[in-house]
């Protein structure tokens, strides 16, 4: 009798957990990425080649890892951020080590060297998914992943990659999500040899979003400051007269976590009211605080969903929040009209994102 039902082979298993979370270069990038954020780094560098079709680099000099660690963590399921189900509710950290790296070496060939300053680094080496090498290596505290051929093994991902210069834009915008969201890190984006994108740590909020968003959109956006009922939103909008049809940048947090809502994005729309033309877009840069228990980050295999207990509580601190911001701007208009500058935003920024 043929059996019908059957366990699938870890190798298998990792390659569909890959699926879910890595469909592109930028999807590793922001994996890997997180995972040094969560190692307490303060510097974190990208290197990609091809788009990141050939090549991935991800180095940072955060907590590194032990040599017991660094081969459990090349284990499905292991991870040092949850121990019962309770710990996925407000769960504050991004990325889960034992989660991602399984799943990105199962379609590709990885390279793992990390250190604690402790002990002696470790190299792990995997080609899809079957570790090859586990030895000794000489590196500083912290960690290095490279990533090469990228879904070598599975031909059907890898034809639906894209250009090299979408792959390259699409890194580039992972990276400065983050970027938005962690000013107190330094970041580094090397495309073929060729630095993309360079922002310091310890800069300015504000810096920072020119930097990553370029000088013309952020000269054109004023400060978001409001808290009601236990939900708070600062940030940035853009003045009513400088919304376009086209061309506008969004970005919203929730408790220093990137994530998409086009509900959100409408209610603060709602809060410019009869203040933009009909078919404007302004750009928004909205950072919501909530109490983690109120918010569930775990309802999209790659996080970019979350669910609020209060939504519509949410949806109208974030509408009232520009109205606040509008309100404040025509009440200063005396003092700032004819003004397209805020001195404190014009520091030295890196270029914007590179363009397909």
């Amino acid at each position: 009798m043929t059996r019908r039902v059957a366990i699938l082979p870890d190798a298998v298993a990792n390659q569909i957990a890959a699926g879910e979370v890595v469909d592109r270069p930028a999807s590793v990038v922001k994996e890997l990425v997180e995972n040094a954020i969560d190692a307490g780094a303060k510097h974190v560098r990208v290197e990609i080649e091809d788009g990141g079709k050939t090549s991935i680099v991800v180095s940072d000099d955060g907590s590194g890892m032990d040599r017991e660690d660094a081969v459990l963590a090349m284990d499905r399921h292991a991870t040092s951020k949850i121990v019962a189900a309770s710990d996925l509710i407000g769960v504050p950290t991004f990325g889960f080590r034992g989660e991602a790296l399984p799943a990105i070496a199962s379609v590709s060939r990885f390279t793992l060297t990390t250190a604690d300053g402790e002990s002696e680094a470790t190299e792990i080496v995997v080609t899809g998914g079957r570790i090859d090498k586990v030895g000794a290596a000489a590196r500083q505290r912290g960690t290095t992943v490279s990533v090469r051929g990228l879904f070598f093994n599975t031909p059907a991902r890898r034809k639906f990659l894209r250009a090299t210069s979408s792959e390259t834009r699409a890194a580039w915008e992972a990276l400065g999500i983050l970027a938005l969201a962690h000013p107190g890190v330094g970041f580094e984006l090397a495309s073929d040899g060729t630095v993309r994108m360079q922002v310091p740590a310890g800069e300015d909020e504000r810096a920072r979003l020119a930097a990553v968003w370029g000088h013309d959109v952020v000269t054109t956006m004023i400060p978001v400051y409001y808290a009601s009922g236990g939900v708070s939103v600062i940030g940035m909008t853009q003045r009513p007269a400088d919304a376009r049809p086209t061309g506008r940048r969004t970005q919203l947090f929730v408790n220093g976590r990137p994530f998409r809502d086009p509900f959100l994005v409408r209610a603060a729309e709602a809060g410019y009211r009869s203040a933009i033309a009909p078919g404007d877009r302004p750009s928004l840069f909205l950072k919501l605080e909530v109490v983690a228990s109120d918010v569930d980050v775990n309802v999209h295999p790659a996080k970019l969903e979350v669910r609020f207990r209060e939504r519509h509580a949410v949806e109208r601190a974030v509408e009232e929040a520009i109205r606040d911001a509008l309100g404040k701007l025509v009440a200063a208009a005396p003092l700032v009209a004819g003004s397209r500058h805020w001195p404190a935003l014009l520091t030295e920024a890196s270029p914007a994102a590179p363009a397909d």
